[in-house]
């Protein structure tokens, strides 16, 4: 594609910090062989660093780190950027405050999104992380930033969202923010299957709720 431009310590290590995210995130199972993606914004130039289209987690490098601009274009990096780069492109372009998404495929959160049917705030850091109940946007194919504008009108103010029969998305004030999210939204759809098999969960009061959510 196009040749590297950037060479300041600031690029640097920025494209390491994506490259040990995405290697945290394939450890723990959110995103099983080269599936999901990740993203993190300049907050300087507001340049995005995204991992590429299919690659394994586990061979990336500096080089193979893509950046773009707000409107698509490669400023740097020779690999093709994830087919998913419009859907965070649009997430930077609505929401000021991320500065890192991930995209995901955990087991548990796409159960719920073959189900059709929001993830619960059963536990206390689904409400401080995520925002509340983690809502399920109706299938549609993905990949175009109309796709990101309809998923952040599902997703309202919270901080993920569930894509129905295909994983979900995070995003943070930075990366790791994101990356906890996504931990966090997964635990929760654990959480709520396994007390389904049990019972009818209770929901934290929403005294307390409103509590922790503001």
């Amino acid at each position: 594609m196009t040749k590297a431009v950037y060479g300041t310590d600031a690029i640097a290590s920025l494209k390491e910090e994506l490259i040990a995210g995405a290697a945290l995130v394939a450890s723990i199972g959110l995103v099983p062989l080269t599936q999901g993606n990740l993203s993190l914004r300049d907050p300087q130039s507001g340049h995005i660093l995204i991992t590429p289209h299919d690659y394994p987690y586990d061979q990336l490098t500096v080089d193979d780190v893509v950046v773009l601009d707000l409107d698509g274009d490669v400023i740097e990096g020779f690999r093709e950027p994830s087919h998913e780069s419009p859907v965070h492109l649009a997430v930077y372009e609505r929401r000021p405050e991320a500065l890192g998404i991930v995209h995901a495929e955990p087991i548990y959160t796409n159960v719920f999104g073959v189900l059709h049917m929001p993830i619960a705030p059963l536990h206390v850091n689904t409400l401080i992380d995520v925002g509340g109940e983690v809502p399920v946007m109706p299938f549609a194919p993905s990949g175009s930033r109309q796709f990101g504008y309809d998923m952040l009108a599902v997703m309202g103010d919270k901080r993920a969202v569930v894509w129905a029969n295909h994983g979900m998305l995070a995003l943070g004030e930075s990366l790791s923010k994101a990356i906890h999210c996504t931990v966090m939204v997964e635990i929760s759809a654990q959480l709520y299957h396994m007390a389904l098999q049990h019972g009818q969960p209770h929901l934290i009061p929403p005294e307390f709720s409103d509590r922790l959510l503001g």
